[in-house]
Formats: structure tokens, sequence, C-alpha cells
């Protein structure tokens, strides 16, 4: 599937994924099956971090898991929009990562798929705002990248959390 995603720098050299596309519309009702049907194209990537140089490996479970996770279940008008829009830009915002922290794993259900523990990386990406049909400005959101240190010792995409827009001023067209 076609892309329109490039990486920009804000006025204090922070990374932003600028998303130049919304392909899923409204707030309301999103469609997650064709937002985990759009995730299946990457299963199979490998990611690097670019801070950090931690190589990060897109599974099988990814798309089902951003789709169906408790984060998204909560997820309700723009910030579910966003959620669903940020999938376009997932290796971007993967690769951008910054501020990496540990926790351990403390779940029985993710003993053997997250058995090293978890790390949380910042991620910022930006979507448009159409008037008219004219992009006006982009909104940016923050996200926190969720990636399972797995029993073979590999690093994998596990999902995207805590997406919340940003206050400070829009990027301008």
């Amino acid at each position: 599937m076609r892309r329109n995603v490039s990486i920009i720098k804000d006025a204090l050299g922070k990374s932003i994924v600028l998303i130049q596309d919304i392909r899923f519309r409204g707030k309301q009702n999103i469609d997650w099956k064709a937002v985990e049907s759009y995730l299946k194209q990457y299963i199979g990537e490998v990611i690097e971090i670019a801070d950090y140089s931690d190589i990060v490996y897109i599974g099988s479970d990814f798309p089902d898991e951003y789709s169906n996770s408790e984060d998204t279940v909560i997820r309700k008008g723009a910030l579910a929009k966003a959620k669903a829009n940020a999938v376009q830009g997932v290796p971007e915002l993967v690769g951008i990562g910054v501020n990496k922290r540990f926790k351990k794993n403390l779940n029985k259900k993710h003993k053997k798929n997250a058995k090293y523990g978890w790390y949380r990386y910042d991620s910022r990406f930006a979507l448009p705002v159409y008037i008219n049909g004219e992009i006006e400005r982009y909104n940016i959101f923050c996200a926190e990248v969720l990636i399972r240190h797995d029993n073979n010792g590999r690093l994998y995409l596990y999902d995207i959390v805590n997406i919340k827009k940003e206050t400070s001023t829009p990027l301008e067209q």
C-alpha cells in the first residue's frame, strides 16, 4: 500500500512523523478490522531505533494487538481517529523513538512472549486537518511505542499506546 509519510524536525530539533493522508475517516465507528488488515503489511519488517541502535521486529501478533488492545478500546473520537491513522507511519514512529524506559514483566499472560520485560519509547506524529478539502494545519500527537522483549532475546513491536494530542501550536501548512 502506498504511504505518504516523512520525518521532519520541529523548532526544537525533535523528530515528528508527518503523515500526509487521512486513510481512516470519521471520529465515530472506526473500522478496526480494516486497520488490522492494513497493519498486516508490516509483518516481518525489521526496524532500527536510531538513538539506541535497537533492532525491533514486527511479528504476526502486532496487528491484532494494535487493533483490539485495551488502549484501543478506550480511545474515542479524535484520539481513536489519530490511532487508526498512525498506522501509516508505524516504521517511522518506531525508528524515531526516544526516552527509552524498561519495566519488568509482571503479567503471567506474557511470561513467555515478554520474558525479559517491556520497553517504552516516546514518539510523535502529525496528522493533517482539512478545511473545505484543503490542508489547513497539522495536529501533533505524542505516543508511547510498546516493545516486548521475547524469550528468544528479540525485541518485538507490541502496540502504540497513550496517544495524546499535544497542546502546543500545531504545524502550519
